[in-house]
């Protein structure tokens, strides 16, 4: 079930692209990569994700309103995608901010495999039964 999630990375530096890229297929996961938030929407449009890794601070569009866009726009494939932030301030009022703006949840900077495959983990199989 894992190959089967897609994943879409929106990252504007290109070392954290290689390494989210790194870590989800190492992890089992296949992902597309965009290098900011209006790419994030635009992409978005036409594939129904099953969860989004979206930088916080990118050229262009951000996170903060590429999440706003996804989440009010009825062109969005799959508008109650988790977002979760890759953001390096892990500072509480970040994270109110994230969740403001529409986003599921968030991982600090530099990502971790561990945490990572945590987080995907709560968000992709949060409805699943555990195995008996």
């Amino acid at each position: 079930r894992r190959s089967s999630a897609r994943i879409l990375v929106a990252e504007d530096n290109a070392v954290n692209q290689k390494v989210a890229q790194g870590l989800l297929a190492k992890l089992g996961y296949r992902c597309d990569v965009v290098g900011n938030g209006a790419e994030a929407v635009k992409a978005m449009e036409t594939i129904p994700y099953d969860l989004v890794l979206m930088d916080l601070q990118m050229p262009v569009m951000n996170g903060f309103d590429a999440t706003r866009t996804i989440r009010g726009s009825s062109r969005i494939a799959n508008p109650s995608v988790p977002v979760i932030a890759l953001t390096a301030n892990a500072m509480d009022e970040d994270r109110q901010e994230c969740l403001k703006a529409g986003m599921n949840d968030h991982i600090g900077k530099p990502i971790t495999a561990k945490g990572l495959s945590e987080m995907l983990e709560r968000w992709l199989f949060a409805d699943e039964a555990p195995p008996a």
